[in-house]
C-alpha cells in the first residue's frame, strides 16, 4: 500500500530554542558539510548568558550598517570591535552570545574552542561562508545565518554598469582624457540594442540582469538547470542548454555559484566554442573562470572585450596580465557595495541573529539543525545514501533540462507516524542542489530552498510486510519532465530513476531507470550501456588499470543474456578524459556516463 504526501505535511510544527537561565541541551550533527567523515550525533550542554532578565551579548566584528545595529541594540548588548587580531577575536569571543562578520574575519575552530560553548550564533554580513568553519560550528552548538538576498538588486546593477562601460570603453576612454589625450576614433563601441546576452545562472542575480537586459532592448537567454521555465519567460527569456548559450552569445554575464561543478567552467574548451569577438561580464565568482585562458582567448580575438568584479586571488597581483590588458575592465568587488545594499544587509543579518537568539530557526541558517540524537543515530547511514541519490539524480539530467518535479519513494515496514523522513528528503534537496549551487541545504532550509527554485519535491511511502526493525528497504528518486545525459536512466514512464539501499551501513545503488545493478557509493561512479558479451568487464578494467585507476566495485545488470545490460563501476579517482574517451570507443558501448559522488 502506497500512501501519497508532500513536503510541507511533514513540517515540524515547532523547532524552538529556549533562552533560560538553564542549560539548554542541543543535539548536534553534521552531514556532509566539510568533507570529513561524519560524526556520530550526541549532545553539548551550552550554558545561557544569565538570568531570564540578562540581555544576551553580540560582538559585531566588522562594520555594520546603522540600521542593523539598531535593531541589535533593541534586544541585545552590542559590542563593536573592528579589526581585531585572531588572538583578540578568541579573547572575546568567551563573553559574547552572538558574532557578527562580514568576509574579511576568519572564524576558525580556535574560536568555537574558545567560547567555552558560550557562541550560539555566528552571522555573516554577506552570502559567502567560506571563512566560517562550518564543521566546528556545528560540533560546538553554534548555528551559523547569512544574509544572501539583500544584496541582489545592486550585484545586478553593478552587472549592468560594467556591461554597459564595457560596450562603449568608459574606463579607458576616461583613463585616456586625463591622460591629456582625445582619441575618439580609438574608442568607437558596440550597440546593446538586439545583441544577445547569455545569463549564466539564472537565479536571483541573474535573472535581475536580464529584465534589465530586456529594458535595454537585448534578445535574452539563459542556462540554468534549476531555473523554472515559467519564470523565465515571463519575463521574455529562452532557457538553453550551456553549449547553446555561449554559442549563440555576444555578450555572457556570468551569475553562478564557484563549486567543483563551476571552477573554471570558462575556459580553453568552451571559449573555442564562443562566438569570434564575444564579450564577457563577470560579477559572481572569480574561479569560474580560467584567467589565463581568458587572457589567450583576448589576445586570440576570441573574446573582444571583458569586465571582472572579482578574480580568482583578491586582491589579484598587481603585475596580473588580465588585469592590465587594455580590453578588460575591471573593479575592486564591487558588486554589493551600495549604501542601500550595505544597510539591507545588516538589517537582515541583524534580524536572523536576534531570531535566532531568540530560539527561532531561520531560513537563511546553513548549518546542521537541532534534531533528536536517536533519529540520527538510526538514520545515518540512510542519511548519506539519500544525499548520494540526489546528487546521482541530477548529474543524469542533461544540460538545459530544469529539474522541477522529483518525487521520493520509501519502502519501509514501519508505519507513517514511527519514520521520520524530514531529514531525508533535506539531504535529497541538499544532493539535488549543492552541486551547482553555493547554498548549504539541511533540514533548516531544504523545503525553502527548493521552493525558492522552483523544485516540487513530493513522497511517497510504500508500506511492506515484514519486521519494523530495520527503519527502510530502500529509497527511490525519480525526475520527471527532463532528458538524460543517460537514456539507459530513463524508468518505463520517462522519469530519470534511480534507487538505493543500505547493506551492512554502507549506501548502494541498486536500480538505474530499469535496470538492477549493486555498487557501493563510494568515491565515483561510472555508468555504461553495453551490448551484453564476454569480455566486457575485463575490457573496461583494462582501460582503467592502464590509467591507474582503481576499481573499487563493479556490477552488471542485463534484460536478458547477450541483450542489453548497464554496468555501474564504482572508481576510487576521477578517470582522466584520455580514460573516459578511450571506454566510449568500445564498439559494444552505446553509451556511458561518469558521476561523481
Amino acid at each position: 500500500m502506497a500512501t501519497l504526501f508532500t513536503a510541507s505535511t511533514l513540517r515540524h510544527p515547532s523547532l524552538k530554542l529556549p533562552l533560560s537561565s538553564k542549560q539548554s541541551v542541543f543535539p548536534v550533527f553534521s552531514v556532509n558539510l566539510s568533507g570529513r567523515k561524519r560524526d556520530l550525533p550526541r549532545f553539548v550542554i551550552v550554558a545561557s548568558s544569565g538570568g531570564l532578565s540578562s540581555k544576551p551579548t553580540v560582538l559585531v566584528a566588522e562594520k555594520l550598517g546603522a540600521a542593523g545595529l539598531d535593531l541589535l541594540k533593541e534586544f541585545a548588548n552590542v559590542d563593536c570591535s573592528y579589526n581585531l587580531t585572531p588572538e583578540e577575536l578568541c579573547t572575546k569571543i568567551s563573553l559574547c552570545d552572538a558574532l557578527i562578520v562580514r568576509s574579511g574575519t576568519k572564524v576558525s575552530r580556535e574560536v568555537f574552542e574558545s567560547s567555552g560553548g558560550r557562541l550560539k550564533v555566528v552571522g555573516r554580513a554577506g552570502v559567502g561562508i567560506d571563512n566560517v568553519d562550518l564543521a566546528s560550528a556545528t560540533e560546538f552548538g553554534c548555528l551559523v545565518v547569512n544574509a544572501p538576498t539583500a544584496n541582489t538588486v545592486a550585484a545586478a546593477e553593478h552587472g549592468i554598469a560594467l556591461l554597459a562601460a564595457m560596450a562603449r570603453n568608459v574606463a579607458q576612454a576616461d583613463a585616456s582624457v586625463k591622460a591629456g589625450k582625445w582619441q575618439r576614433n580609438k574608442y568607437v563601441g558596440v550597440s546593446l540594442v538586439g545583441k544577445t546576452l547569455a545569463v549564466l545562472g539564472f537565479g536571483k542575480v541573474g535573472s535581475e540582469v536580464a529584465r534589465r537586459a530586456k529594458g535595454l532592448g537585448m534578445n535574452v537567454i539563459a542556462h540554468d538547470p534549476y531555473a523554472p521555465a515559467d519564470r523565465a519567460r515571463a519575463i521574455g527569456v529562452e532557457l538553453v542548454s550551456f553549449d547553446e548559450a555561449i554559442a549563440n552569445a555576444d555578450f555572457i554575464s556570468l551569475h553562478m555559484p564557484l563549486t567543483p561543478a563551476t571552477s573554471k567552467m570558462l575556459n580553453d574548451e568552451t571559449f573555442a566554442k564562443m562566438k569570434k569577438g564575444v564579450r564577457i561580464v563577470n560579477v559572481a565568482r572569480g574561479g569560474v573562470i580560467d584567467e589565463e585562458a581568458l587572457v589567450r582567448a583576448l589576445d586570440a580575438g576570441i573574446v573582444a572585450q571583458a569586465a571582472l568584479d572579482v578574480f580568482t586571488v583578491e586582491p589579484p597581483p598587481t603585475d596580473s596580465k588580465l588585469v592590465q590588458h587594455e580590453r578588460v575592465t575591471v573593479t575592486p568587488h564591487l558588486g554589493a557595495s551600495t549604501m542601500e545594499a550595505q544597510e539591507g544587509v545588516a538589517i537582515e543579518i541583524a534580524e536572523a541573529v536576534v531570531g535566532a537568539l531568540r530560539g527561532e530557526l531561520a531560513a537563511t541558517a546553513v548549518n546542521a539543525p537541532m534534531v533528536p540524537a536517536e533519529v540520527l543515530t538510526e538514520l545515518k547511514p540512510f542519511v548519506e545514501l539519500a544525499e548520494k541519490l540526489g546528487r546521482l539524480a541530477v548529474q543524469l539530467v542533461a544540460g538545459g533540462s530544469g529539474v522541477k518535479s522529483v518525487k521520493v519513494t520509501y519502502a519501509s515496514a514501519r508505519a507513517p507516524d514511527d519514520l521520520d523522513t524530514r531529514l531525508l528528503r533535506a539531504m535529497i534537496t541538499k544532493g539535488l542542489i549543492e552541486p551547482i549551487s553555493s547554498v548549504f541545504v539541511n533540514l533548516v532550509n531544504a523545503d525553502y530552498t527548493a521552493k525558492q527554485r522552483g523544485l516540487r519535491i513530493t513522497e511517497e511511502r510504500i508500506l511492506l510486510d515484514g519486521s519494523p526493525e530495520n527503519p527502510l528497504e530502500f529509497i527511490q528518486v525519480q525526475i520527471a519532465n527532463v532528458e538524460s545525459k543517460f537514456a539507459s536512466a530513463m524508468s518505463d514512464s520517462g522519469e530519470i530513476r534511480v534507487e538505493g539501499q543500505v547493506k551492512d551501513g554502507i549506501p548502494h545503488l541498486t536500480r538505474v531507470g530499469t535496470f538492477g545493478v549493486d555498487v557501493s557509493l563510494e568515491g565515483n561512479i561510472i555508468l555504461c550501456r553495453q551490448v551484453d558479451q564476454p569480455g566486457m568487464i575485463g575490457t573496461v578494467g583494462s582501460i582503467l588499470g592502464e590509467e591507474n585507476v582503481n576499481v573499487s566495485f563493479m556490477s552488471v545488470g542485463r534484460i536478458a543474456p547477450r541483450k542489453h545490460a548497464v554496468m555501474a563501476i564504482g572508481v576510487d579517482d576521477h578517470p582522466s578524459k584520455e580514460a573516459l574517451k578511450k571506454i566510449g570507443e568500445v564498439p559494444a558501448i552505446e553509451e556511458f556516463v561518469f558521476l561523481e559522488l
